[in-house]
Formats: structure tokens, sequence, C-alpha cells
């Protein structure tokens, strides 16, 4: 017993600051559990998020005030946990606030559960609960009967990973929808084709972009939306089926480049590589597992980007006396490589 009283009067020493980067460090559901107990009780969030042991406890105000606190639910991750639609409801109306901005959602779609995490009407309130909401990353979910537009307005960032998504999204009136998009994250996600990509660049101003996996991209999609890509500063291609015309139109038309991942993109050969020769931007490069690039065409392109100041290159077996002439051909950037 004389263990908990010494910690909590060391806890009541304690300033509000430092109590709450002790309490952001608490897993999800520690801080519900503590938020919940007091004047306020949810009954609802325990039988969904939180697991109680049935212990009844005082939480004095200033705790209560505490975990209530804005700073910890600005960025709010529930992939960890399998929601019902009740409970991420629950959360929504009672919980989540105008404080929040960032939300990880990660539904049942690859363990075969049927019903569906979002809807619509889940989105709304979403929005009008929380309308500082900037970045929402979904993770597994069926998506296919959501409209586009049903989305809140004020995110800037979507990252979609491991998604079912309906062929009409982005498309017609409904890729107005989200008007501040800039920052777009596809990974795994199969049905993410050409007409996906040329809808959403040709109606927003998007600055980052990443694809990985998303094989019904091809060179064609690259070529049409590269012209609305001008003000990419971050593109990221992870196991895409693109050729050296990809690279051509991306050298062509993303000037703004400052950040360029290629990886396991196996048809890639030094002729498309010094095509990216036009990114004079360029701060830094990874190639991973781009298995035509010969040491000499590499060491080329980095000689002629002048403001590149990391190399990254994994997978690449090019022993150790072509990676040392690399190195010393490029004295003034950061170099690394993993076999």
């Amino acid at each position: 017993m004389a263990a908990p009283k010494m910690a909590a009067k060391m806890a009541a020493a304690l300033p509000d600051p430092v109590l709450l980067r002790v309490l952001a460090l608490l897993p999800l559901r520690d801080r519900l559990r503590a938020a919940r107990w007091g004047r306020h009780r949810r009954p609802g969030l325990s039988r969904g998020l939180l697991r109680s042991s049935g212990r009844s406890l005082r939480v004095c105000r200033r705790w209560r005030r505490l975990v209530q606190d804005r700073v910890l639910w600005a960025d709010v991750d529930l992939s960890p946990h399998k929601l019902s639609s009740k409970t991420l409801w629950q959360l929504v109306r009672h919980r989540l606030g105008d404080s929040l901005r960032t939300l990880r959602v990660r539904g049942a779609l690859l363990a075969g559960g049927r019903q569906r995490l979002l809807s619509p009407a889940l989105l709304a309130a979403l929005a009008q609960r929380c309308p500082r909401l900037s970045r929402l990353c979904l993770a597994e979910a069926d998506l296919r009967p959501l409209p586009y537009e049903s989305f809140p307005a004020s995110l800037t960032a979507l990252e979609l990973s491991r998604c079912e998504i309906p062929a009409a999204w982005f498309c017609g009136s409904a890729a107005r929808a989200l008007p501040r998009l800039q920052h777009l994250v596809v990974r795994k996600v199969p049905a993410f084709s050409n007409q996906h990509l040329l809808n959403v660049s040709s109606r927003c101003r998007l600055k980052t972009l990443t694809l990985s996996g998303t094989y019904r991209v091809t060179d064609a999609g690259i070529q049409s939306a590269a012209p609305h890509l001008e003000e990419l500063e971050r593109l990221v291609l992870r196991h895409c089926v693109i050729t050296d015309s990809a690279l051509h139109f991306i050298g062509r038309h993303m000037k703004r480049l400052r950040f360029l991942e290629i990886s396991s993109a196996e048809s890639l050969t030094n002729a498309g590589l010094a095509c990216l020769a036009a990114l004079e931007g360029l701060e830094t490069l990874r190639l991973d597992h781009c298995d035509k690039f010969s040491p000499d065409a590499i060491a080329a392109l980095c000689r002629a980007l002048p403001r590149l100041r990391n190399l990254k290159l994994d997978g690449a077996d090019f022993g150790d006396e072509a990676m040392g002439k690399i190195q010393a051909s490029l004295p003034s950037c950061s170099f690394s490589h993993t076999p």
C-alpha cells in the first residue's frame, strides 16, 4: 500500500505540463480508462475499446481535467484496436473534439469482418465534431459503399492502406470534395488505377504522393498525371509497374521535387535514370532494389543534381569498390548503402 500512496504523492507534486507529457506516453486504452471514471462516465466505451477491471476509482478534479486536455486528443491512433461501429460512434460523440488533428482507424477487411466501420453519417458527425481534423489514416477498410464527398472537407492528408475503394472515387463532382488535400498515401490498394491518379492529381494541388503496391498505376498513368503534379515536393514509388518512360515524365514535369524514392522497379534502366538529372532541386534520392542501374550511371546522376545532399542505395550488389567510387565522387553528399 505504501508504494501507490508514494506514487500518488509524487504525481500530485508534479506540475501540469510534466503530467501531460506522462499521460501522452500512455496507450490510448489507458487514457480512455482514466478519462472514463468520474462525473461523466461513459459505459458504452467500456464495452468496446476498454476492458474495465470492475474496481471503482476516485479521480480528482485535477486528474480528470488533465486526461481531458486538448493536447492529449490531438493525435488519436485507434489502429491497434478492433473497433465496432458503435464504439467509434461513442468516441466521436463523447471524446473526440475540435482539438483532433490526426485520426488513425483500422477496419476488419482482412479479418473477414462483415460489419462496416465507417458510414456517411459517422463521417458527417466526425466533420462536425472535429472541424480541425487534417489527417485521416485508414487501414484494412472497405470503403466501397462510401461516397468520396462524405469525407471531412478539412482533410489535407489522406492515407489508405490495404483498403477497397470504388471506381468512382476522385471522379466527377466528387473529386472536388477535398479541396485542401495536399498529401496522399496509397499502399496496397488494388483498385487504385491510372484514372484515379489522374483525377486526384488534376483536381488537388498535391505536395506529397506515395504509391506502394499499386500495380494498376503504369507508365500511362504517370504520363497523364505528371503535368498536374508540378507542385509535388515528395514522391515515393514502391513496387509499381513502371519503366523508363515514367522517369522521363517525372523529370520533365516535377521540377519541384525535393525527395524521390524509387523501390523495386525491375524494368528501370540507366536511360531512365538519366532523365532525373532535370530535377535540379532534388535533395534526397533513394534507390531500392533497382538492379539495372550501374554505379557509373548513379554517380553521374548525383553529380548532375546540384542540391543533392542524401543518397541511399538499398539492395544494390555493386561491391565495395564500386560503392567506394560512388561515395568518393560525392564529397558533399551523405551516402548510405544496405546490401
